[in-house]
């Protein structure tokens, strides 16, 4: 070893004091470090699987905030077609009330206005009658006998002659389960129950007569039974007149 220059003493010392430094530095600094490098990479583990919880949970929270809000855009769409479903009955309702309550006005005003008229009409009747009788007298220069012109008039009017219905002596046979008989001026009862017995004594007890004010025929009656017409009217006559001139 001398030889070689190296002194075994001092060879023995520096090994015992390189020995003793790597005791203290694994003890001091080695360990620690190692022990410091394991709780960081500990900590960096931990943080990593926290950040993959965390986004986990947010991936998770994301899914469930996009199914509450697909449900509530759901629900709301369900919502508005229910409210708007809701709003056209609504509005169909108030339309056909209001088409209802229309219908009723102008049903009403059209029976009050038919009502008023049948009044007028019957007052005129009488009206007529007189100022017939006076026109008569006064182009034959002579008084009559106004109870029979009165007669006349009323027979006129009302196709009554001696308490029976004159058509229906050329009516035939007829048939039918409801009859409208209509005349120029309104009749009388006593003038609708001639005419109601001779039409049921054709028809039978369980028909309906019903009667209708249409100044266009000028006098007579007209009488309907399903599609057969008996027309006696002064309008017919007429009609018939001109048809058998051409």
């Amino acid at each position: 070893m001398e030889n070689l220059g190296i002194n075994l003493g001092y060879l023995i010392v520096w090994l015992v004091s390189f020995g003793i430094m790597m005791v203290v530095l694994r003890a001091w600094v080695y360990k620690p470090m190692l022990n410091m490098l394991e709780k960081r990479r500990n900590k960096i583990s931990q943080g990593l699987e926290d950040a993959r919880v965390a986004a986990d949970a947010r991936a998770n929270a994301e899914r469930e905030a996009s199914k509450i809000l697909a449900d509530a855009q759901t629900k709301a769409a369900e919502i508005v077609r229910e409210a708007t479903s809701r709003a056209e009955v609504a509005a169909r309702e108030v339309h056909a009330a209001a088409e209802a309550e229309a219908a009723k006005t102008r049903a009403g005003a059209l029976a009050d206005f038919e009502q008023e008229r049948t009044r007028i009409l019957g007052e005129l009747r009488g009206q007529v009658a007189a100022l017939s009788i006076a026109a008569a007298q006064k182009l034959i220069g002579a008084s009559l006998d106004e109870q029979r012109q009165r007669a006349l008039l009323q027979e006129f009017f009302s196709g009554v002659r001696s308490g029976k219905l004159v058509l229906m002596q050329d009516a035939g046979e007829i048939s039918g389960e409801a009859a409208e008989v209509i005349s120029a001026l309104p009749l009388t009862i006593d003038e609708q129950d001639v005419v109601k017995r001779d039409v049921l004594s054709k028809l039978g007890g369980g028909a309906t007569v019903s009667f209708r004010v249409d100044p266009s025929i000028l006098g007579g009656l007209v009488l309907r039974v399903g599609d057969r017409v008996v027309d006696s009217s002064v309008a017919g006559q007429l009609q018939e007149l001109r048809q058998s001139l051409q």
